[in-house]
């Protein structure tokens, strides 16, 4: 399993210079069963990330790229009229693929946007009074521009909550972006990579995901966390009980990843930041505070029972 998973680490990496710790993130992500948000500026490789890990997985790939004059039926499909038959037959849209790149996601209106919203919490669509299951595994990727470049449209809190994870990707290292100007063109070599998993496999570590142990002292943990958050005047609102259970999913994701068969403080201090950076809201600011910032704060604040 560790050799399976150190592949895909590998081949994606060699794709992403210098973002080792991101990938790990996302593919944690991917093992808790959640949706993954990549909020950065253009250029930094949002949506090559994106495409490396489906194919590294295995998966099948769609690329929806989000725009004002987006709609609904453009995510889920339409029913076109065939006059051989004369019935109308369903088109299945983009989203019905094993991994879903939502390219600019806040580019669109939030109409648009909420058309995701079903697909990503019930792994299902509603189209024309038909119940529609999207295959599995089932994963969403987001990427999202700052909010302060022209064009956007904010997504809502309860769309955001839809996202197990928010990573930042950054500027590479100088080591890594003079690696990148050298190498080759990063399309040719996505073309040319192979799946390092089979997609039974990942559902295979999906389910041993969630069988890693969890004690109670490390339940009283994550309790805490989430009380101090709820309890303390930083934040406009705590961490709701499908937050606390992010967080103690995604650290069971970064133990199985770590071959450990439970959970330990330390991986619940290392997704935090992805886990609760766009869920909480500094009271009198009216943006997402960085999620290092408020994780650095809240394991200082909230000791290890």
């Amino acid at each position: 399993m560790s050799r399976t998973i150190e592949s895909v680490v590998a081949q994606v990496g060699s794709i992403i210079l210098g973002k080792e710790h991101q990938i790990r993130l996302a593919i944690a992500c991917l093992l808790a069963r959640g949706h993954l948000l990549i909020e950065d500026i253009p250029g930094v490789g949002k949506t090559t990330l994106a495409h490396a890990l489906a194919t590294s997985l295995g998966m099948g790939f769609q690329r929806i790229q989000f725009t004002s004059d987006l709609l609904p039926a453009d995510i889920i499909g339409v029913s076109i009229y065939n006059r051989d038959t004369g019935d109308f037959q369903f088109h299945a849209g983009p989203i019905f693929s094993q991994v879903v790149l939502a390219d600019e996601v806040n580019r669109a209106t939030p109409k648009a946007q909420s058309a995701l919203l079903e697909a990503m919490e019930e792994h299902q669509v509603t189209t024309e009074g038909e119940t529609r299951h999207l295959p599995e595994p089932f994963f969403v990727i987001a990427t999202q521009n700052p909010s302060y470049q022209v064009g956007t449209f904010p997504l809502p809190e309860s769309q955001l909550d839809r996202f197990l994870m928010r990573i930042h990707l950054g500027y590479p290292d100088s080591e890594a972006e003079r690696a990148l100007l050298q190498g080759e063109n990063r399309r040719d070599l996505l073309a040319a990579l192979k799946p390092a998993m089979r997609p039974q496999e990942l559902a295979a570590l999906q389910h041993r995901a969630q069988q890693v142990h969890s004690s109670s002292a490390l339940l009283d943990y994550v309790q805490a966390i989430a009380d101090h958050t709820r309890r303390t005047a930083d934040y406009v609102n705590g961490l709701s009980p499908r937050a606390a259970l992010a967080l103690l999913h995604a650290a069971r994701a970064w133990a199985l990843m770590a071959e450990r068969d439970h959970v330990v403080p330390e991986d619940v201090q290392a997704v935090l930041p992805a886990v609760v950076g766009h869920r909480l809201v500094r009271a009198g600011d009216v943006t997402k505070a960085d999620g290092v910032d408020i994780a650095d704060h809240l394991i200082k604040q909230v000791a290890i029972p």
